[in-house]
């Protein structure tokens, strides 16, 4: 099936979102497979999504400045996924996004979305988005619309270290979804909920520390990722990036304590490695 990326555009800001008071009923069924890190296979209507595929199937270290080590392997290798139409990959330059077997399956994809400095390193399908630039995205009968958010993968000042990295919001009709990407909590994040009605947000826990930096995090803590979530007002959370490497240094218990808080009640949703859900 082929897969039609259309031009990019800028996202205008509205003047407020819409909250979210119902569940929304999309045409078709969404289903989510949850594969491991911050990888999940999505399916919406005939559009069939990849989001930062690290799917080595052993464990293992990835050499680096600070080396990575993977404690436990994907759910599924890339000759287990159906054809994929379009891979959202915030960044190219971590194996815990983008490993060996993630690559092998980015190639084969119909698109890929990402970073402007990630696409020119991959080539091929790859179009870099930068902060609010959309793409309208179409497989058989399914077009959805994709826009890329702020994320920084660290302290304020690292950026020239860890890379420039990218969230997405993917609208398409009956919900929109929010990933997004390895980010720390900073106020550019609080424009999305300005901009978009999220009704499920992905978000990239794990607290991510190395033994080199310090008392410096990469990714959200679980109690960033809930105010996070009070200030989109989604509707439910579905945790990614908090197990299966060293550097996800919180216990995945904080997320159940984090969302526990009366306001989130019901909100947080654990999937399972490998077995499809609908959302």
């Amino acid at each position: 099936m082929a897969t039609t990326v259309t031009a990019i555009t800028v996202t205008d800001k509205p003047a407020a979102a819409t909250p979210v008071t119902g569940t929304p009923v999309p045409e078709a069924p969404v289903t989510v497979t949850y594969l491991g890190t911050a990888t999940v296979l999505l399916r919406i209507g005939d559009l069939t999504i990849l989001t930062d595929p690290a799917l080595d199937q052993e464990p293992g270290e990835y050499p680096a400045a600070r080396p990575l080590r993977r404690t436990a392997g994907a759910a599924l290798g890339p000759g287990q996924l159906p054809p994929v139409d379009l891979v959202l990959l915030s960044h190219d330059q971590h194996a815990d996004n983008l490993d060996r077997a993630g690559r092998e399956a980015a190639a084969r994809a119909g698109a890929v979305l990402t970073t402007p400095e990630a696409a020119a390193r991959l080539g091929g399908r790859a179009t870099g988005l930068a902060p609010w630039e959309s793409v309208r995205t179409t497989a058989g009968a399914t077009t959805v619309t994709v826009t890329a958010t702020p994320a920084r993968h660290g302290p304020a000042g690292t950026e020239p270290v860890t890379g420039p990295v990218t969230g997405f919001v993917v609208e398409y009709e009956g919900g929109t979804l929010y990933f997004s990407g390895d980010t720390t909590r900073h106020a550019a994040l609080d424009e999305i909920a300005e901009r978009f009605a999220v009704d499920t947000a992905f978000l990239h826990l794990g607290d991510a520390h190395f033994p080199s930096t310090g008392e410096l995090a990469f990714s959200l803590s679980a109690a960033e990722g809930a105010e996070l979530a009070r200030t989109l007002g989604a509707r439910q959370v579905v945790p990614l990036h908090f197990e299966s490497w060293e550097h996800f240094v919180e216990d995945p218990a904080r997320i159940t304590e984090a969302f526990a808080a009366p306001d989130l009640a019901g909100r947080l949703r654990r999937l399972p490695p490998g077995t499809p859900e609908t959302l």
